[in-house]
């Protein structure tokens, strides 16, 4: 979950359909050298290393795949004989289940490993990691603290790389939440999306999307708090959106589609959770914000939420709460975003 990073950079896109850009980041100009292509497949690290019909592909295909499981059809085992190795440094119960179950029931096995059993650049550097195992996995996903260590990891890796969540962005989630949208609201584009909260991971990868998929974008936070400045650059150079901070939520919110929390103290950021509670007063996702965005506007979470903090209950189990068909559409999304990654759709 979730923490905000000043570190931006962005990988090659993994095919050759779209090739390298130089762009501005908080981490200087950087084209995505050194994150090769794997030998197989395609890296999954940012969502705008893709083009909008490549992202709307592993929509669909996820929409699909969610269509027959649906049906109980279990007869598609694109990935029978193959295997995932799951690196977690950061500790997460929807991450871990939504990617094995996911995998498992496209006919693959995963393998789960966790803090104590691979310690990410502290045993053995990051980037031996990644070549031993690529040569015993067909895919690589992590859920890691530093950006850094994603990027290496991809670097060195000759499986695809699957970005399962970084200090700085979180792209199966938003691409999970826009299929969520799709599914509520009929599309996704032309939607107004109001993130209330920190500027955090969440927020970048949603301003990430922003830079293919037509929107308006708009995190309401308190001053201090604001997205990473690069990243909002990225954003708006694009020229898709309409991307702004707004301090004021209740004025933020008016007309959205979509108005969108998050914890307000994130892991490893549990030392400031006073602090934090103290300045977010305001900020809170309840009755009242909801009432001021209207009543077509969906709540949407990604989840685990402190109810009474950033949100309340009643918002949580209110008719516009749609936070758990956004939670299960984590494990479709990923299976569409896989099955890209190893080339197999």
């Amino acid at each position: 979950m979730r923490g905000s990073s000043n570190l931006s950079r962005r990988s090659t896109l993994p095919s050759s359909r779209r090739p390298a850009r130089a762009v501005t980041t908080c981490a200087g100009s950087y084209t995505g050298a050194g994150v090769a292509p794997p030998a197989r497949g395609n890296h999954f690290l940012h969502i705008d290393d893709f083009s909008k019909d490549q992202l709307i592909a592993m929509l669909d295909t996820a929409s699909e795949l969610k269509a027959r499981l649906k049906a109980d059809d279990h007869s598609f085992k694109p990935f029978a004989g193959k295997s995932l190795a799951m690196i977690f440094t950061k500790p997460s119960m929807r991450t871990r289940v939504s990617f094995e179950t996911g995998f498992f029931q496209l006919g693959g096995s995963a393998i789960y490993l966790g803090p104590d059993t691979i310690q990410l650049g502290k045993r053995e550097p990051t980037r031996d990691i990644a070549r031993v195992l690529a040569r015993y996995n067909d895919m690589i996903m992590a859920r890691l603290f530093a950006h850094e260590d994603i990027l290496e990891l991809a670097e060195f890796s000759s499986s695809p790389v699957i970005n399962g969540l970084t200090d700085y962005n979180h792209p199966c989630q938003i691409m999970a939440d826009i299929l969520t949208v799709k599914e509520h609201i009929g599309r996704y584009e032309d939607v107004k999306v109001v993130y209330v909260g920190d500027g955090n991971n969440i927020v970048h990868s949603w301003l990430r999307l922003a830079a293919v998929f037509k929107m308006d974008f708009v995190c309401a936070c308190p001053k201090g708090f604001e997205p990473d400045k690069a990243t909002m650059a990225l954003a708006q150079a694009a020229g898709v959106s309409t991307i702004s901070v707004n301090h004021d939520p209740f004025d933020a919110v008016k007309g959205a589609d979509v108005v969108y929390t998050d914890v307000w103290a994130s892991m490893g950021q549990k030392d400031e959770a006073d602090y934090r509670r103290q300045r977010f007063q305001g900020f809170q996702v309840n009755e009242d914000l909801m009432k001021a965005a209207g009543p077509q506007a969906k709540f949407m979470h990604c989840l685990p939420a402190e109810r009474g903090i950033e949100c309340t209950d009643g918002v949580v189990e209110g008719a516009s709460s749609i936070i758990f068909d956004q939670a299960e559409n984590r494990m479709h999304a990923q299976n569409g975003i896989m099955l890209h990654a190893m080339g197999m759709a």
